[in-house]
């Protein structure tokens, strides 16, 4: 499907809008399913079309606007090289400044990357904190662009260079989740136990099969699993 919703929240003088491409029906979201590639093209420019209008007014209205695009990996390829006059090197579109706008892209893709280059610093006798931006950006940036999966599939956005920062999130190890499981103590009021915090990250998987190094699931299932103990 091709399709995206916004939510907007504002918050002093910037306006965060985070769009989220709909994978499924649902409220506030508009799904297409075209069946031919004329309709997919026709589709496909109605929804630049949309989303070049859309951005256009939210900057006209206020010029620090935040732009949260969400799972850029369930986004179909193409889509969001509407948006690369605004972030091309122009003072201004239409009349409009996109200078002061910030665009941000959260997207799966590339996580196999990540996990590959900390197991390498992890192998090597290094730690996790010694990874650094540089060790990652050229791999994420050509990775992400070569991935047919990806909203950003040669996408015009890399190809002019028009994304400054790739920045990973990196995997969690036993622990990180650790320090999840006491915030999450912390913040129900709770004294941190630390037995609790153990049975705890115990009980969450980790990778790879022989190392166990990284939890499969980051820190999202502490919430649940503290319900038990």
């Amino acid at each position: 499907p091709i399709a995206w919703t916004p939510e907007r929240v504002r918050a002093n003088s910037l306006s965060f809008t985070v769009v989220f491409p709909a994978a499924s029906k649902g409220p506030g979201r508009t799904c297409a399913s075209p069946g031919t590639s004329s309709e997919l093209l026709f589709l496909l420019w109605l929804v630049q079309d949309q989303l070049q209008g859309w951005i256009r007014g939210n900057v006209s209205a206020c010029a620090s606007s935040v732009f949260i695009f969400d799972e850029m990996d369930k986004l179909h390829p193409g889509v969001i090289d509407a948006i690369k006059p605004f972030l091309d090197y122009y003072e201004q579109v239409d009349g409009v400044s996109y200078r002061k706008a910030i665009f941000m892209f959260l997207s799966n893709a590339g996580g196999d990357l990540i996990t590959k280059t900390a197991l390498d610093f992890w192998r090597a006798g290094r730690k996790r904190e010694d990874i650094q931006l540089k060790d990652l950006e050229p791999v994420l940036s050509v990775g992400v662009f070569n991935n047919k999966h990806s909203g950003l599939w040669r996408s015009g956005l890399i190809d002019r260079n028009l994304i400054d920062y790739f920045i990973p999130f990196l995997p969690l190890e036993y622990r990180h989740v650790k320090m999840c499981v006491r915030a999450e103590m912390r913040a129900r009021g709770s004294a941190v136990d630390e037995d609790i915090v153990t049975r705890v990250a115990e009980e969450m998987t980790f990778f790879p099969k022989g190392e166990k190094i990284y939890s499969d699931k980051g820190c999202k299932t502490v919430q649940s699993r503290l319900d038990f103990h």
